[in-house]
């Protein structure tokens, strides 16, 4: 090897232009909110018909009312199969069969709140656990954190759930551990069908606190643009500095499934993720690491070098909200739970001595005749179950139905489609962050990407963008 080559072996990872820029308006990122609920063509309503009814008539959707799923959740599979209401019912029939085999609605309810709390932070204990009946109290003594994404309590400009990650904990003894200590339960009342590892199921238990908790709150906060716009997606934060190509590749088999498990039952929750901190071996590694997502997830990752954190962040999230190892104003540490946003204020009626949310499973519910909507605390604690209020809040969405509404709302999209391509020649104008020369071209205003990238995917195949 010359030593030009051991240079470039050696060479940060470069990612191509990314137009981030501070002056087009997040709501402008990817069409946002075009293909959402409120925000849907023609063609894409009669998509989104034709897949209900597909559901209905094999068993799969209710009409209600209450309909057994919303319209929000549907349209997530159906972005995630290109609008095409066969694959997506393969995509959404697959899921269903996964919840109703594995209980995940069981296991959210009723996992104990140790376990919980050892799946959301991955904090491992070193000594056997002591099993009482179905419930299965975990004593901390030798801990090492090593956290999964984490809710800051914050959202980014579009009202998206901000998360963070750090990597440089996972190593693969605490995973072998966690999965070990968690091979043949799920530390709740929930059965398996035995195909998915119990330590995976467990931590599932946190993206339905995301589906379930994290995006309707934010939905629920109307201090946003757009505020007619159901949040269900996330913003994530990874922090890979200090991980070295060892423990990148001891983590392959782990963070695989882990990803394949999520896009196939959890599609389109992941808005953007910016990796931040990368090493200078990263350009070799990530031909392997993008592997381990479909192409649409590979098109939300966005590499950021030191100088370029600060300015892309904060074209995306306000400095408030940013954390203060990244240039922002958030006293937020990896693994503490949300922050209270000061937005709250006014909205958020505490009670049962709260003043924050805790840690645990979440749940919304409807309240005072639907008007309002109470966050309850669930799970199992000491061998008891757990159903306690933490505040109460008033219910903004869906906002009542006005007559002429839908009528307003089609022609507010061909309005938007008719100047979709005056705007994306001025957003040209203005001045963009950029990551150097080629090594994944990730363009964050280019939505026909991610759609060429859907086309590519086999149209059974469960897999979909998470």
């Amino acid at each position: 090897m010359t030593s030009e080559d051991a240079g470039a072996a050696l060479a940060p990872p470069q990612v191509a232009r990314v137009n981030s820029t501070t002056s087009v308006p997040p709501a402008s990122d990817f069409a946002y909110p075009r293909g959402h609920l409120g925000h849907l063509s023609e063609q894409e309503e009669a998509a989104l018909a034709d897949f209900k009814a597909l559901c209905e008539e094999r068993g799969y959707f209710q009409p209600g009312p209450p309909a057994s799923h919303d319209d929000a959740t549907l349209l997530r599979f159906l972005r995630a199969r290109k609008w095409v209401p066969a694959d997506a019912f393969q995509q959404f029939k697959t899921t269903e069969d996964w919840r109703v085999a594995n209980d995940i609605d069981v296991l959210y309810r009723t996992i104990d709140l140790n376990a919980y709390e050892q799946s959301r932070r991955l904090v491992i204990t070193y000594h056997s656990l002591i099993l009482t009946s179905i419930h299965y109290p975990i004593t901390p003594t030798h801990t090492r954190p090593a956290q999964y994404p984490q809710w800051t309590g914050r959202r980014d400009r579009r009202g998206i759930p901000l998360y963070l990650f750090e990597v440089r904990h996972l190593d693969s003894k605490t995973v072998s551990e966690y999965e070990r200590l968690g091979a043949n339960t799920t530390f709740s009342e929930a059965r398996t069908d035995g195909k998915t590892p119990s330590g995976l199921l467990r931590l599932f238990a946190l993206y339905e606190n995301l589906t379930r908790f994290s995006q309707p709150f934010c939905t629920q906060l109307l201090d946003r643009e757009p505020a007619d716009v159901p949040i269900t997606m996330s913003t994530n934060i990874v922090d890979i500095s200090g991980v070295g190509l060892k423990q990148f590749w001891n983590l392959k088999s782990h963070m695989q499934a882990a990803s394949q498990l999520a896009t196939a039952h959890y599609p389109e929750t992941l808005d953007r993720i910016f990796i931040i901190g990368a090493p200078m071996f990263f350009s070799t590694v990530w031909g392997w690491i993008k592997r381990w997502f479909d192409p649409i997830t590979v098109s939300k990752i966005f590499v950021l070098s030191a100088a370029e954190v600060k300015p892309t962040l904060e074209s995306f999230i306000d400095p408030r909200n940013i954390p203060k190892k990244y240039g922002g104003e958030l006293e937020f540490g990896f693994g503490q739970l949300p922050v209270p946003d000061p937005s709250w204020d006014g909205v958020i009626s505490w009670e049962s001595g709260y003043t924050s949310f805790p840690a645990g499973p979440l749940l919304w519910e409807d309240i005072d005749d639907g008007k309002r909507v109470a966050c309850v605390s669930y799970g199992t604690k000491e061998g008891k179950k757990l159903a306690e209020r933490v505040c109460t809040m008033p219910k903004m969405w869906p906002p009542a139905k006005e007559e002429g509404q839908e009528e307003v709302e089609v022609k507010g999209d061909e309005k938007a489609e008719a100047a979709e391509p005056a705007a994306e020649t001025e957003a040209k104008k203005d001045d963009t962050v950029t990551n150097g020369k080629s090594l994944e071209k990730l363009n964050i205003s280019d939505e026909e990407k991610r759609q060429d990238a859907a086309a590519d995917l086999p149209s059974a195949a469960p897999a979909a963008a998470a």
